[in-house]
């Protein structure tokens, strides 16, 4: 297809496409003459991949090269493609928490994933995001909500083993590193939503009037 039948199938404007194009987002198209070029459905794929990342997981666009880059990678491991994925989607956290509140947060963090056998890296964006979340909820006295943190845990393998086994189906290792990122990123904004409606119903049943 030209980019305008492109822009038209993926709802993406032209200059967007061409943009895109321009950063290397986009594989380019084939060229059928010197001013032109034809797309295909991995275009289109790819096209709706990026904007779910930017519209809906709220991806900046230089996070979502990097992610894009990872998954086009023909010498990464899987492991390394969704490691990527991660640092490129956890933002950089300020520090808020006082020294003592951080100390705790940390020691009760590392006591958890040693308690649970998992396999983290100690450079792990999340799990600085982790710890300063705990330091963060101690310093402003809401401790009755840190010691749910194995309650999060369970609740957050099952449906994280759930993830792992639907994604395994794919056939190819480029769908499941594709699968995994899109999971992984949307999966968020997903988590999020669900838990804002129960709170509002939960909220509505026990104290709306």
């Amino acid at each position: 297809m030209r980019i305008a039948e492109l822009s038209r199938q993926s709802g993406v404007p032209v200059p967007t496409i061409k943009y895109y194009l321009r950063e290397a987002l986009l594989p380019p198209g084939e060229l059928t003459s010197p001013n032109q070029a034809s797309y295909g459905e991995v275009h289109l794929r790819r096209l709706r991949l990026i904007r779910a990342l930017v519209d809906l997981g709220q991806v900046p666009i230089a996070r979502v090269k990097e992610i894009l880059e990872g998954l086009d990678s023909d010498s990464m491991t899987l492991h390394e493609q969704i490691g990527r994925a991660h640092r490129a989607i956890t933002p950089t956290r300020t520090p808020t928490a006082t020294t003592d509140a951080r100390t705790a947060a940390t020691q009760q963090v590392n006591d958890l994933i040693a308690r649970r056998d998992w396999t983290v890296e100690p450079d792990a964006p999340a799990l600085t995001t982790l710890i300063e979340t705990v330091a963060a909820l101690r310093s402003l006295d809401q401790d009755h909500l840190v010691a749910f943190l194995d309650s999060y845990a369970d609740a957050i393998e099952k449906f994280t083993a759930l993830e792992v086994a639907a994604v395994t189906e794919r056939t190819s290792p480029d769908q499941i590193a594709e699968s995994v990122v899109i999971g992984t990123i949307l999966g968020e904004t997903l988590i999020s939503s669900l838990r804002l409606l129960a709170q509002e119903s939960i909220s509505a049943a026990r104290w709306r009037g």
